[in-house]
């Protein structure tokens, strides 16, 4: 089965009004522990990767590992571009065998991101390729994305449906109080589900993306803080909110913090039980099984897209 694009994935999703998963890559052992997770709950799954995954396992080395992953599963998997920053590496991912790209224009003003936006839909569309945009900013911080706190905006309604109909992009990212990174909120995280509604009102049937929605997972904190990390006081969005953000349209949740943490936690539980172990395949298999655990759990009980292949 060759790579899918997001299209029949999204249908289903709206429809049954859950969330499909898009899980950040940058190895090996994290793409084998989300794939065996996917073929467990026979969830739909998106395969993401950011510019710096891009930068530091390269651009073939990850596309042949997506396909072995095809090819081992037989699951439809979509291989996406997260966090696009300008038309050259859209291109660059369409030429180079991605069927989804996001191109991130949410730093510019509204007209600009528009033209960035629509050159992108125009080429990735003659490809056969799907693209995601953003509006409005996410506070926080993940790989070359940095957006402090009082730059944030959430995502004016009104905006949104003018930027799909001017655009003809496929899907889009919208901000209402989630946030990269593992720091994200100070006191009690709240998203904005009214605004989330008219925005979802306001397009109906249009899949609408979250991005910064790892929930912080206290555990693999704590596993992290035991075995020498630093990340007090860290948290992210609840549960809860994510599961119900998918009767709202959401057909697409973003998850890279909660794999960092769980292989991360599981790395450093090992070598600090066996400091003598040099062996990688020693403490990477693990890992790997943590990253298995965690996605499987996700698709159970927070993206809610179990059993939905």
């Amino acid at each position: 089965m060759p790579l899918v694009t997001s299209t029949e994935m999204f249908k289903k999703a709206y429809e049954g009004k859950y969330a499909v998963g898009a899980f950040n890559v940058n190895n090996m052992e994290i793409i084998q522990g989300i794939v065996s997770a996917a073929k467990q709950e026979q969830s739909p799954l998106i395969l993401q990767v950011s510019a710096g995954a891009r930068k530091y396992a390269n651009h073939i080395y990850l596309m042949k590992l997506v396909e072995a992953a095809v090819e081992e599963s037989g699951l439809p998997i979509c291989l996406h571009l997260d966090h696009g920053e300008d038309f050259e590496i859209c291109k660059a991912c369409v030429d180079g065998g991605f069927t989804s790209v996001m191109i991130d224009g949410s730093k510019h003003p509204f007209e600009e991101n528009i033209e960035i936006t629509r050159r992108v839909v125009e080429y990735a569309h003659n490809k056969g390729v799907v693209v995601e945009a953003e509006l409005g900013r996410l506070a926080g911080v993940e790989d070359a994305v940095k957006v402090n706190t009082k730059d944030a905006t959430y995502t004016d309604p009104d905006q949104a449906v003018e930027f799909v109909e001017r655009t003809g992009v496929d899907s889009l990212a919208i901000a209402i109080g989630t946030s990269h990174g593992a720091y994200k909120f100070k006191g009690k995280p709240e998203l904005d589900f009214a605004r989330l509604e008219k925005i979802s009102n306001m397009l109906p049937n249009f899949p609408l993306v979250l991005h910064g929605a790892s929930t912080v997972i206290p555990a693999f904190v704590e596993e992290c803080n035991k075995y020498g990390g630093q990340l007090d006081g860290a948290q992210g969005v609840p549960e809860d909110m994510l599961l119900k953000a998918g009767k709202y349209g959401v057909c697409k949740i973003n998850i890279d913090t909660d794999l960092r943490l769980a292989m991360t936690a599981s790395v450093r539980k090992y070598l600090a039980e066996h400091p003598a172990d040099f062996d990688p395949r020693q403490y990477l298999k693990p890992a790997r099984q943590a990253i298995h655990d965690m996605v499987a759990h996700k698709m159970r009980d927070v993206l809610n897209s179990s059993n939905r292949l």
